[in-house]
């Protein structure tokens, strides 16, 4: 049998108790004192920094964004204004599945998948309690689906927006152009400050060149919210600065006769004021519908204009490249006199072709019998080639560079549009560096009448023919007139105007010539000359499109159309007191004298007809 014992120390006990309460005491008080220590920080120390941090976080500021400026021709009529429109907007906050959401949308309103994809980006880069629009632009038939379901899409709703809308279509489309939705890779472009709510940007055309101006300056609101940011009060407001309207020298009702005239053609025609240099038609055909471009246009419809042969999304008249064909004959009979190479008296012998000495090609004439002995003039008037291949080969490609040179030619105009083409102006240097090749005498030939390499825009050779016209005073085109804002107008971009020295009995033979193609009965633009009550100077042009063997005759009907040359005209008028210089470029018209010539004819007879 063996006894146990309990043995109990209460010492021990008694000391270890008084250890955790000292532990817990001191813990309590370095706690405390934690406590007091960070409570003076934030109530002294750190009061500034925390009470603005407050203050930021109560009172958020809310861009406001202005209106976009309005566009109007030079008689004030409205070439982009904005519109009130409905909108199928979304607040994600009061919606219970956004995702969802879209996906009965989209079923319900047939709304195209990159619809959904753009929404999704613009979706999150903003608040969950703010609106933003799904749809731009609903029609009636859109309206009426969602009224019926509205109790069904909580978070969804119709409210009204300010819309971009383009009254005339495609006829303003690549001058006027178009807005549409702030891409990404804009978006890091753009200014934070200025372009925050804004949802769209100038996409092409004077939108574009004039954004900052038609954009405005946002202003802002300081509004008063609560800790999940919802907004209570308005503090504070700096409102927005609408952007400022354009007025431009465009005529709409040209416009649209040019576009008219141009009928079944490609092509192009622009039309300046000479003495001012102010835009008054920039038509390229064909244009396309830029509305659709706003509200966001769905992907078919857009791969059908980029992918058609007609490439109705290409502004011919700025970037089209094209051969001038015969309209350069002026300009180098012009430098034939300059350089004292030939006399406008002295006859040059065409026997329906040309031979470089000691050679056996040989350079067609477009008349086959030949011309016979032809002057300057008649050579301009029946645009006689043989003349100008044999003036250009006695010229020298270098004289015939440096003076085309100083009409513009291989340059850019310096409109104020974004985008433009300078064209090609050949030259030795030039065909070094971009062929790797040395220049040929024939090459200097063909330069003579406009084909080979020389290239032109539209917009180049009206200028070209506007400073013909203005008897060497070089006219920059250019399409703002003026800017206002707040009845407060200022004058366009400042326009640097220059001179070309030459001699008027010089000029006097060229233009003389001019008038003779046109008022000549051996003239090849003499079908437009009836019933004028004025003198016009022009001059017709064919650009070839294809080559043709040496022997061979150029039959356009045994060809496909769009293998038949380009047909040109320039012109300006009246003759004698000039006011209106034209270029037009038909694709595949074939004669600029009865293809051309009349579009040209048509915009001079009408804004000549409104002058006093």
């Amino acid at each position: 049998m063996s006894n146990s014992f309990n043995i109990k120390n209460n010492v021990f006990e008694n000391r270890l108790f008084l250890n955790r309460i000292v532990a817990a005491f001191i813990t309590i008080i370095v706690l405390a004192s934690g406590l007091v220590v960070r409570l003076v920080y934030l109530q002294v120390v750190g009061h500034e920094h925390y009470a603005s941090l407050a203050k930021d976080n109560s009172i958020k500021i809310v861009p406001l964004v202005p209106t976009r400026g309005m566009i109007y021709d030079r008689k004030g009529k409205i070439l982009a204004e904005n519109r009130s429109s409905y909108s199928l907007e979304l607040t994600p906050e009061q919606m219970p599945d956004v995702d969802g959401t879209l996906k009965r949308l989209q079923k319900l309103l047939d709304i195209p998948d990159e619809t959904i994809e753009t929404y999704q980006k613009q979706r999150r880069r903003q608040k969950q309690f703010t609106s933003s629009p799904l749809l731009i632009g609903l029609n009636e038939l859109e309206l009426a689906k969602f009224a019926v379901v509205r109790p069904y899409f909580p978070g969804v709703d119709i409210r009204t927006r300010l819309v971009r809308y383009y009254p005339y279509g495609e006829i303003t489309s690549h001058v006027v152009g178009y807005v549409g939705r702030i891409s990404e890779t804009e978006l890091k472009d753009l200014p934070v400050a200025e372009y925050r709510g804004s949802s769209h940007i100038g996409k092409l055309g004077i939108e574009s060149s004039y954004e900052n101006a038609l954009h405005g300056k946002t202003g802002y609101a300081e509004i008063e919210t609560n800790v999940q940011a919802r907004p209570l009060n308005t503090l504070s407001e700096t409102m927005a600065t609408p952007g400022s309207d354009l007025h431009l020298t465009l005529d709409i009702d040209l416009q649209k006769t040019a576009y008219d005239a141009l009928e079944n053609y490609n092509g192009a025609v622009v039309a300046i004021d000479i003495k001012t240099g102010g835009v008054l038609v920039f038509v390229s055909r064909p244009g396309f519908d830029p509305n659709p471009f706003v509200v966001g246009i769905d992907n078919a419809t857009y791969q059908s204009l980029q992918n058609s042969d007609n490439q109705p999304l290409f502004n011919r008249a700025l970037r089209g490249l094209y051969p001038p064909g015969s309209t350069v004959k002026p300009f180098i009979a012009l430098a034939g006199l300059e350089y004292n190479t030939i006399s406008a008296q002295q006859k040059l012998f065409c026997p329906g072709y040309y031979q470089l000495p000691g050679a056996s090609h040989k350079y067609r004439d477009w008349k086959r019998g030949g011309h016979g002995s032809v002057n300057l003039n008649q050579a301009i008037t029946e645009s006689c080639d043989v003349y100008f291949y044999r003036l250009a080969s006695m010229l020298g490609i270098d004289n015939l560079h440096e003076f085309l040179q100083k009409f513009g030619f291989g340059e850019k105009t310096g409109i104020d549009l974004l985008g433009e083409k300078s064209g090609i102006l050949p030259s030795r240097e030039w065909k070094q560096q971009q062929k790797n090749r040395a220049w040929y005498p024939g090459d200097t030939l063909i330069t003579g009448i406009g084909q080979g390499y020389h290239q032109v825009t539209p917009l180049q050779l009206a200028r070209a023919t506007a400073t013909l016209a203005n008897r060497g005073n070089i006219v920059t085109p250019f399409l703002v007139d003026r800017l206002v804002t707040a009845q407060v107008s200022q004058p366009g971009p400042e326009i640097h105007q220059g001179v070309i020295p030459l001699k008027p009995e010089n000029l006097n033979n060229v233009i003389e010539g001019m008038v003779n193609v046109v008022h000549s009965q051996r003239g090849t633009a003499k079908g437009i000359n009836r019933g004028l009550k004025y003198i016009i100077a022009g001059k017709t042009g064919t650009a070839q499109v294809m080559g043709i063997k040496q022997n061979a005759r150029y039959n356009e009907n045994e060809i496909d159309f769009k293998y038949r040359d380009h047909a040109l005209f320039i012109a300006f008028a009246p003759a004698d007191n000039p006011q209106i210089a034209v270029a037009v470029i038909a694709e595949n018209g074939g004669h600029g004298g009865s293809v051309a010539a009349p579009i040209a004819g048509a915009v001079i007879k009408q804004y000549l007809s409104e002058q006093p």
